[in-house]
């Protein structure tokens, strides 16, 4: 069977286990499982870079998406504005990773760095990033300051940094 690349993206997106939200065992850090699908794989037999930055994205969105109040995940939306990755290791076709990512400091009016791991099955990190987002108020498409109440489900800050 050939499937388009939307198809292949869904399929990708559905093979991923589901998030953890490690907030529930009393810990700031959130992880998530992705596995490399043919589509994430290029000519030189591994992911992608461009499929880490996608990766780094889909876990930052679902752990805001996992302890963010609904009301902020209402009225706020983030956007990245730097990326520093390090890439130390490959992953090739059918070999899982799984992300952890965590806000290791306080926001500084609208950003907020994230750290984002992907570890091997001997849990030796294999791509480690670095992001700052910054928030933007839906009504008004502006910068909004990060207020405590909405860093409050990310502390406690500096685990792991």
């Amino acid at each position: 069977m050939v499937y388009s690349e939307y198809e292949l993206n869904l399929l990708g997106w559905c093979l991923a286990e589901p998030p953890n939200s490690a907030q529930s065992h009393g810990m700031s850090a959130f992880t998530q499982t992705f596995t490399a699908l043919p589509q994430h794989i290029d000519e030189l037999g591994h992911v992608n870079n461009a499929v880490w930055v996608d990766w780094i994205q889909q876990i930052a969105t679902a752990h805001w998406s996992a302890v963010a109040a609904p009301e902020h995940q209402a009225a706020y939306v983030w956007v990245v504005t730097r990326h520093e990755i390090d890439y130390r290791g490959n992953v090739g076709l059918g070999e899982s990773v799984t992300a952890e990512t965590f806000i290791p400091a306080p926001p500084t009016g609208a950003r907020f760095d994230r750290r984002v791991d992907f570890r091997g099955p001997d849990g030796k990190v294999i791509v480690a990033a670095r992001t700052t987002w910054a928030m933007i108020d839906k009504a008004s498409g502006r910068l909004a300051r990060v207020r405590d109440e909405i860093a409050a489900p990310f502390r406690p800050f500096g685990e792991g940094a």
